[in-house]
């Protein structure tokens, strides 16, 4: 019965049924029912999900820790030398940070555009590959992740048939789990293949573009996301036309994806493919090699090199090497003898040149030194006050117990300075010199420097030592060289980069100093004044040359105010080279090396206390140098001191604070007038008395000497507080 559109005479709880009255079920049961099958649902998708997690979790582990070339970085960090894998490949380590954000967007775009935000699997990615594989017959699009490619290069399994693919599968999702997102996509860039034996976009951008892939133009951004999909059939230097066309797909999608616009992938494919792989960089060959075998452990070595400064130090060596003659090579040394780094070492003219010995690293070769080391035994005669610049010297034929030295051009000079003598390098006043002042004194100062003078067996050190008559290596004498650039104090040589470079070594490293510091100046002065190579000016550095016997080395040593640089030419199986002169040969590269470093800096400055006077100026024992020989002769007439003692401690109050006192100076036998000196220089002058007194700038030990008329001299050391 209805009235006003509602149904009555219906009893609650039932509903009407044909013409008869049923009872309504209840809508409780009903829900009751839906949450059971909601409840088995989730059930089944709870196991699923543990059992999958199950598959996952079991797969066997992968080894992600993927060994990297060993990598020789400049002070910059610029690449000088990458060494390849055990198994010969180009695997260099590279950051996401260190390649171009262009080619990352490309390549994301290209292989894996939801790379971010799927699993390692791209559902989507493969139902479209399945379903275009059956609608057309064959694969028009991919479904491998970057994930999984990574899964593939990492394990090595094949994925040619539906279960390698399953396990590539299992295994980026594997990865996924262990590693993030930024750590996947730099597997890739690190393990993807790119042809023959280059793995990892560093190493790909290198041989082919010949530059590191931190700024790449789109073109070449493109050909890197093209090649490891065929890295054989796409090589460049093999078969161009493909890699164009994979290239300019690249460049197209990247087009239609935003990631470039029309203009740009226009220009892009109008750019040349490369024809050539380039060769991997090598630069400090025989450094590197040696400091990897020095730490075979250590991946990546940071250096003090200078790479551009390097590469155009090899440049020149091959190019003046090839001018010189054929089988002769070079080697050239450059530091920064404030720090003690080594900023260029070219081991010879060129690495692969079988006819000039290339792989001999002739900085550290022994050669006879020829003439280089008088600078030292004119240093020595300094320190001592046994002459000066301007002192007068005698260069005539004599003999030493047997030994006859000969200028390098048979002629002699007559009476010269000692200044002359040095910047002429002249042969006879250099003996008469280290006569004087003792081949074995030579050898320990040029061991205090670094050096490693080599004798032969069971040899004591004789004269010809000072004309060379030793074993020396380039970096010997550029550590010699380094001392008389820094005052005398020897200067520690390193090739790897420390955290913090240092302004200057520390003093802690130096060691004993080789010579006194105005010793040290007076050589440099000198050197700056010697007769430089044609088209080349005087004065701007201080250089010696050296030729050793029978024309087997030509050497040149240099320093300016804050780099000092050696160069050797030769042959390194020691043959001679027939007019090899140091002055001809050696010194014009070594002026042009400090031509490629910049402007020259200035020679330090003279220290205190310098004597300066011309040769009539001089006192009269330093007028002339006297002969070491005649000096010996008559030991009862040389002058001793009496006051102080060697090895005497003498008060004066200078570390307490109190009032200065002189130190008394007393001379026995000896004719006047007599001079004396602290330190090499001269600090009171007595006409005639035997007795004098000075006061000392501060406390220490001081080497004191007193000199007569006649040149003769005796020495104390004492320690005065």
């Amino acid at each position: 019965m209805r009235l006003g559109g509602r149904c009555v005479g219906v009893p609650a709880g039932c509903e009407r049924v044909g013409q008869t009255l049923a009872p309504r079920r209840g809508r409780g049961n009903a829900w009751v029912w839906i949450m059971v099958a909601l409840g088995c649902g989730l059930l089944c998708i709870l196991i699923l999900r543990v059992g999958f997690d199950h598959l996952i979790e079991t797969s066997e582990p992968i080894d992600t820790s993927v060994p990297t070339s060993m990598l020789m970085l400049d002070r910059e960090g610029r690449l000088l030398r990458a060494f390849t894998v055990e198994d010969g490949r180009w695997r260099l380590p590279v950051r996401l940070d260190e390649v171009d954000p262009t080619y990352l967007r490309m390549l994301l775009s290209y292989e894996d555009r939801r790379f971010h935000t799927h699993a390692g699997v791209d559902v989507w990615a493969l139902g479209r590959a399945g379903l275009q594989r059956i609608t057309s017959g064959r694969i028009r699009s991919g479904g491998s992740t970057l994930s999984m490619q990574v899964a593939r290069l990492l394990t090595g399994a094949s994925t040619r048939d539906p279960r390698g693919k399953i396990a590539q599968m299992r295994a980026a999702l594997w990865l996924e789990r262990r590693l993030e997102k930024p750590a996947m996509l730099q597997a890739y860039l690190t393990l993807a293949p790119y042809g023959g034996n280059l793995e990892g976009v560093r190493a790909a951008s290198l041989a082919w573009f010949g530059k590191e892939p931190r700024r790449l133009t789109h073109a070449e951004a493109a050909l890197l996301v093209a090649l490891p999909q065929a890295p054989e059939a796409r090589r460049p230097d093999r078969h161009p036309q493909a890699a164009r066309r994979a290239r300019d797909r690249v460049l197209e999608r990247a087009r239609l994806d935003g990631v470039i616009d029309a203009v740009e992938a226009a220009a892009a494919r109008a750019e040349p493919v490369p024809s050539t792989r380039r060769p991997a960089p090598l630069l400090a060959a025989h450094v590197t090699d040696r400091l990897r075998r020095e730490a075979p452990r250590r991946a990546v070595q940071r250096l003090t090199l200078d790479a551009a400064l390097q590469a155009r130090l090899e440049a020149l060596a091959r190019e003046r090497s090839a001018r010189i003659g054929p089988r002769v090579s070079m080697a050239i040394l450059v530091a920064d003898h404030g720090r003690g780094e080594v900023l260029a070492s070219v081991g010879s003219s060129d690495l692969f040149d079988a006819s000039r010995q290339g792989h001999v690293e002739m900085t550290r070769a022994l050669r006879s030194p020829g003439s280089t080391l008088k600078p030292v035994i004119y240093g020595l005669a300094f320190e001592d006050g046994r002459a000066h610049p301007e002192s007068l010297i005698e260069d005539r034929p004599s003999a030493f117990s047997g030994y006859v030295p000969a200028n390098f051009d048979l002629d002699f000079q007559g009476t010269v300075t000692v200044r002359q003598a040095l910047q002429w390098s002249l042969n006879i006043p250099a003996v008469k010199l280290l006569e004087t002042v003792g081949s074995a004194r030579l050898v320990a100062r040029l061991r205090r420097a670094g050096a490693n003078p080599v004798l032969p067996e069971l040899a004591t050190p004789g004269l010809a030592v000072g004309l060379g008559g030793v074993g020396m290596s380039l970096r010997d004498l550029v550590l010699v060289y380094g001392a008389l650039a820094q005052g005398g104090r020897p200067m520690p040589l390193r090739e790897r980069a420390a955290a913090v470079a240092p302004r200057r070594a520390p003093e802690a490293l130096r060691g004993a100093p080789v010579l006194d510091e105005r010793a040290a100046w007076f050589v440099g002065s000198i050197l700056a004044g010697a007769p430089a190579p044609r088209h080349s000016a005087t004065g701007t550095l201080a250089f010696k040359t050296g030729t050793s016997y029978g024309y087997r080395d030509a050497w040149a040593l240099g320093y300016d105010g804050r780099h000092v640089v050696g160069v050797w030419v030769g042959r390194p199986d020691g043959a001679p080279v027939p007019g090899l002169i140091g002055l001809d040969a050696a010194a014009p590269i070594l002026f042009e090396v400090f031509a490629r470093l910049g402007p020259s800096t200035p020679l330090s400055p003279a220290p205190p206390g310098l004597l300066h006077a011309s040769s009539a100026d001089l006192p009269p024992p330093l007028r002339r140098v006297q002969d070491g020989r005649q000096s010996r002769s008559s030991p009862v007439d040389r002058p001793e001191i009496a006051y102080p003692p060697a090895g005497a401690r003498i008060d004066l109050g200078l570390t307490t604070g109190e009032a200065r006192l002189s130190l008394l100076l007393r001379v026995r036998q000896g004719v006047p007038p007599f001079v004396w000196y602290a330190d090499g220089a001269p600090v009171v002058r007595e006409p005639f008395a035997r007795t004098a007194e000075w006061t000392p700038a501060g406390p220490g030990y001081v080497r004191l000497a007193v000199v007569d008329a006649r040149g003769q001299a005796d020495r104390v050391t004492v320690f005065i507080e």
